[in-house]
Parts: structure tokens; C-alpha cells; sequence
């Protein structure tokens, strides 16, 4: 089952020619495709809830320091693991199901001139390729919402970080209101969807040998985000030239309205978590 759930879901994001499509949009909004700067490349590649803005948010109170090793399970196009190495000065090695993600966040890596301090990998957050005590520190921003097994996603965490190493995890996560609107960024159906509270995710992380250092919603900023977000949208004909709407497909719109709508009436929490291993 973990096989073909995992091929349905590198299936859903992967996006054909999607690296020319971010170099034209870079090309269309001004900027240099061949040295594209972070900023650039920031309405593209963090795709997760208010991407660059809550990047920041939750690495914040991170203790994520120059020269350590730093996991990033999930990875997508890269964007997380390039900031942390330009803006933390880490060594980032990336994981993500998706070839094609893998294959861009290569790309965009020597564009931008990082490729010595990240490495990327196509494989399974659940069974990862990687030495026990690998590394010092662990990211994973929207991952587990297609994760099924989340016990031995935890497991794997675990077993790769270091003793006393922080993960941070940043998630939607099942609120406290029956229901949920598909399709959304991360599933077309609900059939990939496997959502937790809040309250079961830092249940799991306990059980998996974690604790918890503390927890955050973001949901409130969220919705502002998307507020502001919709409401310049309709001042605009069209998307931007760089965007999520390259991730997300024609049906882009109808994802993020669905989201925000969750969102509102508290089906969704995004939510911060920062754990450190025993």
C-alpha cells in the first residue's frame, strides 16, 4: 500500500516542464533566471501556508547555527533548504518523493549558487536513505498532511537526528470543526489527505521519542494572509508571473479558496511545532 500511495502522490505534484515555467515567470517579472536571488525565487519555492513569511515565523527561536547539519524532510523545489543555508550558513541535504521537484531544486540551487551547501534526494521521508545520527537538526514544513504512517515518519526522524537535535515541523493540522474542502494544494480527492490536530501530532512525536519544546498556530495569520492575498488578486488580471500557481495546477484558485474557507470556519490549523529528540 505505502508503495502505490507514495507513486499517487509524487504523482499529484509533479508538474511537467515545471522549471521552465519558474524561468520564464522569473524572466516575466524582471528578474535574472540564471542568477535568480532568493527573493526572486521566494513567490515559488516554499510552498507551504504564507511561505517565505512563516519560513521565518517558524525558524524564528530555531537555534539552527552556521556549519551544523540540518535535515530537510520534504523538501519540494528547495526553497527552505537555500534559505538556510544562505541565511543560516548550514549544510542542507533535502528529501522529497517527487523526481521532478528533486530535479528543479537541483537546478535552482547552482543557479543561485548554493549547490555546495545542499544536496538533494528522491526518496520516502519513511524510510530515508540516511545514517542513524545523521544530523543536528530537522525541518519538514507541509509534509505530513499526505503522510498515512505518521508513526514511522517520527520514527525515521528520530533515528536520523542526533540526541537532543530540535525538529520543526510545520503543518496543516485537523481543527476542531467536522468536515474538510477538497481539492486543496496537497490533494485533489481527501484520498492522499491524512490530517491529524494538533494534539495527536504532538501525541505521536511523544510516542516517537520526542519532546515537545512548543507549539504554535499560525491560523489567524493565515487568514489575513489569504485575505490580502484574494483581495489583490481582484485588482489584477491574472496571476503573476512566479507563483504557487505553478505547483498547483489549473485548478490553483479553487485549492486556495477551499483552503481559506477551511481555514475560516477552523477545519485547518497550520501550526508550528518544535520538538527535540531524547
Amino acid at each position: 500500500m505505502a508503495d502505490r500511495l507514495e507513486e499517487e502522490i509524487a504523482a499529484h505534484y509533479h508538474r511537467p516542464e515545471l522549471l521552465d515555467a519558474i524561468i520564464e515567470g522569473l524572466k516575466r517579472s524582471g528578474a535574472d533566471p540564471d542568477a535568480p536571488t532568493l527573493e526572486d525565487l521566494a513567490p515559488v519555492d516554499e510552498f507551504h501556508t504564507a511561505g517565505r513569511e512563516t519560513t521565518l515565523m517558524a525558524l524564528d527561536d530555531s537555534g539552527i547555527e552556521a556549519g551544523m547539519r540540518v535535515l530537510d524532510a520534504g523538501c519540494g523545489i528547495g526553497g527552505t533548504a537555500r534559505h538556510l543555508a544562505q541565511e543560516r550558513g548550514c549544510r542542507v541535504t533535502g528529501i522529497d518523493l517527487t523526481s521532478g521537484y528533486v530535479e528543479v531544486a537541483r537546478e535552482l540551487t547552482r543557479r543561485t549558487g548554493l549547490e555546495d551547501d545542499c544536496q538533494f534526494h528522491v526518496g520516502s521521508v519513511i524510510d530515508m536513505p540516511f545514517a542513524d545520527d545523521s544530523f543536528e537538526a530537522a525541518v519538514s514544513f507541509h509534509v505530513a498532511m499526505n503522510i498515512h504512517d505518521r508513526t514511522q515518519f517520527y520514527a525515521e526522524l528520530y533515528r536520523v537526528l542526533q540526541r537532543d537535535a530540535r525538529l520543526r515541523v510545520f503543518d496543516v493540522m485537523k481543527g476542531p470543526t467536522a468536515g474538510m474542502r477538497y481539492p486543496v494544494p496537497w490533494s485533489e480527492t481527501g484520498a492522499d489527505s491524512f490530517l491529524r490536530s494538533s494534539e495527536e501530532t504532538c501525541q505521536l512525536l511523544r510516542q516517537g521519542g520526542f519532546d515537545i519544546v512548543s507549539e504554535t498556530s499560525l491560523r489567524r495569520f493565515a487568514m489575513d494572509f489569504f485575505r490580502g492575498v484574494f483581495a489583490k488578486a481582484a485588482t489584477q488580471d491574472g496571476p503573476p508571473p512566479i507563483g504557487l500557481h505553478l505547483l498547483t495546477g489549473t485548478n490553483a484558485p479553487e485549492k486556495f479558496k477551499n483552503y481559506a474557507e477551511a481555514l475560516n470556519d477552523h477545519q485547518i490549523d497550520p501550526v508550528v511545532i518544535i520538538a527535540e529528540r531524547q
